[in-house]
């Protein structure tokens, strides 16, 4: 098998390509499911009736304005029942010798998608999805104003080889007292070229063709060059903007229609396997410099991470990302994916 490392700019870390065949979808050796059987039948907290088993919702679109903690809504965010951060005082360290460590300082909120517990996010309404990437936006605004939270991280776990422990479709937001040095590779091109590590990914790969899926008015979706998952895929918005806070209403309009469209296409292609969606951005209340932007990727979960990449950090990914890219451009193509917003 022909195959070659490259560098992953963004996290300033290597991935080992197969350059000349991609294992299909049934090739994988885990069950990939990422529909319904998580719960075994058992109660969900999440469904429409059961909000008393919930902690009490931060904010929810209601229909005609009804009461806080009742049935009626569209879309719930609530915070999570088990995690261990909350926004309580400041923050503190300590040190000694060889161990450090720092109070728990942040807020970990549930976005509940819809009422209905079969719902799947690809599945639903473009219109309710824009209210979603909505109660997204306004989180992390609110988030944001607190000068105690670094940075906001925003995720989707579907389906158990994702991480996910219930059923019922949810996103998650975290804000942290402190910036993860995921993207530092972002910062760090900034730093030296005084240009837009994606704002100059966005212009070669336009020129190449190679692993671009689909252009769009306001979004570049494609397989990214160093791609550390088989058959990941990224979407970059052409402007430049540093937080998804900034997401304005045209580019909402076409993520919704992405997230509805272009996300069923990925599962139609690779038997509705589990996946993560995370939306990588600036942090918040630090001193940035004006290189950042953010992105969405789509990591579909079709190989359990083994030991290499725990012990180098290195991955290995056996779908080279210009053959993932043509099969998603041709399902594309196949089923019809067209639209007035895309070019």
């Amino acid at each position: 098998m022909a195959a070659e490392m490259r560098l992953d700019m963004v996290r300033n870390n290597w991935v080992v390509i197969a350059t000349d065949r991609a294992m299909r979808p049934h090739d994988f050796p885990v069950s990939r499911s990422g529909g319904p059987g998580i719960d075994s039948g058992q109660f969900c907290p999440f469904c429409e009736g059961n909000e008393a088993h919930t902690p009490r919702e931060v904010t929810a679109c209601r229909q005609d304005g009804g009461e806080a903690n009742t049935p009626g809504w569209k879309v719930r965010i609530v915070p999570n029942k088990y995690s261990p951060f909350r926004l309580e005082g400041d923050l503190s360290c300590s040190e000694l010798f060889t161990q450090s460590s720092c109070k728990t300082l942040g807020q970990h909120e549930v976005l509940v998608e819809s009422p209905e517990h079969q719902a799947q996010l690809h599945r639903l309404p473009r219109e309710h999805i824009k209210l979603i990437l909505n109660m997204m936006r306004e989180r992390y605004q609110a988030l944001a104003a607190d000068p105690r939270v670094k940075y906001i991280q925003i995720y989707k776990n579907r389906g158990l080889f994702a991480g996910a422990s219930l059923a019922h479709s949810h996103s998650q937001i975290l804000a942290l007292p402190v910036v993860p040095r995921e993207n530092q590779g972002i910062s760090d091109y900034h730093r030296r070229t005084g240009s837009c590590l994606l704002c100059e990914m966005i212009a070669q790969e336009r020129e190449e063709g190679l692993r671009v899926i689909r252009e769009m008015d306001h979004f570049l979706l494609l397989c990214p060059y160093a791609s550390r998952f088989s058959y990941e895929s990224w979407v970059i918005p052409k402007r430049h903007t540093a937080h998804f806070g900034d997401l304005n209403r045209e580019e909402t309009d076409e993520l919704a229609f992405i997230i509805r469209d272009y996300l069923s296409a990925v599962l139609d292609s690779l038997a509705d396997p589990s996946y993560n969606i995370v939306i990588n951005t600036a942090p918040v209340n630090v001193p940035t410099d004006s290189g950042y932007h953010w992105y969405m990727e789509v990591i579909p979960r079709l190989i359990v991470t083994a030991g290499v990449e725990y012990a180098t950090g290195f991955y290995m990914n056996p779908v080279a990302p210009e053959i993932a890219a043509d099969l998603f451009r041709r399902h594309l193509e196949q089923s019809g994916g067209q639209s007035e917003q895309t070019r």
